[in-house]
């Protein structure tokens, strides 16, 4: 099994004890998304993981307590954009999530260190330059720390568009996604990194960039020295390219508030949820309720035998 954790919330950020109190005991209970009183009970074993796959928008709280990690296979995504906090209102400075990733890549190397800059937006005061310029801003700061970029567009759902009404958002154009990736990308060959695309049907493999994996049964097995048979993931839209994983996160719970975010709903479902979160339950939000049906959820290694560096 691949963990992840998570698409739909930071853990790292916002619920790090939670999460070693999880591992500490073996389990954790997720509901399912779209049946509230159904209730997986996923065991979190290192021998039932073949990895962990971080997200988070700062990487600070859990730099102390890698150590707790030892009995498992890991790497991280996280994310730097260079919007300010009117777009972000919660992130943290850039200058110390950027420190955090440095020391983050210090200790764990820099292939376990994936940076992404996404959604790239486009707005009244957000074009070709701003995203030029704070790129390379960051990049410049993350050589020699990271070997991969993740990018992807804004996807301008109904609940984006409510929530960014007023800051004169806008649909990125085929034409405009080609101008933004070509820059990108020809800056980040000056610094030695790769770029991919994340959940993308645009085709870009002209400028070197390529469909990337989120959930990455490669790298898994670069990391591991194990070989990872892993389907890609059925339950993600068409033009994802991850393997299968289980998430454990919770939409409505992540605190950062950004306002194009497509895992928060409403700022009032995120205060209640985060109300309910106790770093001692099973669940993340709230505890087991009578009419809940727990179901062990049979998980499998996806492991095939060790890599031979002599095939």
């Amino acid at each position: 099994m691949i963990l992840s954790v998570s698409r739909r919330t930071d853990i790292v950020a916002f619920y790090l004890d939670w999460f070693f109190n999880r591992l500490k005991e073996g389990y954790v209970l997720v509901r399912n998304p779209m049946n509230y009183h159904q209730v997986s009970k996923i065991y979190l074993n290192p021998s039932d993981i073949d990895c962990i796959v971080f997200w988070t928008k700062d990487p600070t709280n859990i730099l102390d307590r890698l150590d707790m990690l030892d009995d498992y296979f890991y790497y991280f995504h996280v994310t730097i954009t260079g919007y300010n906090r009117r777009l972000e209102p919660n992130v943290p400075s850039k200058e110390k999530i950027i420190q955090s990733f440095q020391k983050l890549s210090q200790k764990v190397g820099n292939e376990r260190v994936i940076w992404r800059y996404d959604p790239i937006i486009l707005s009244s005061d957000i074009d070709l330059e701003f995203h030029c310029k704070r790129f390379r801003d960051i990049v410049s700061c993350l050589s020699g720390y990271t070997r991969r970029c993740t990018i992807s567009f804004v996807d301008m759902y109904k609940k984006t568009e409510r929530n960014t009404r007023g800051l004169n958002m806008r649909d990125v154009s085929h034409a405009q996604m080609v101008d933004i990736a070509g820059a990108i990308v020809e800056i980040a060959n000056k610094y030695g990194i790769e770029v991919q695309t994340c959940c993308e049907e645009i085709e870009l493999s002209h400028l070197s960039i390529h469909h990337g994996k989120c959930i990455d049964d490669d790298l898994i097995s670069r990391i591991s020295g194990r070989r990872i048979n892993a389907k890609k993931d059925k339950n993600q839209r068409a033009a994802c390219g991850c393997v299968e994983s289980v998430d454990i996160g919770v939409y409505n719970t992540c605190r950062h508030g950004c306002l194009y975010c497509y895992a928060n709903y409403s700022s009032k479902a995120v205060s209640s949820n985060v109300k309910m979160h106790d770093p001692a339950s099973p669940m993340l939000v709230g505890n087991l309720e009578p009419e809940d049906v727990v179901i062990e959820r049979k998980v499998k290694s996806f492991t095939d035998g060790q890599i031979s560096f002599f095939d």
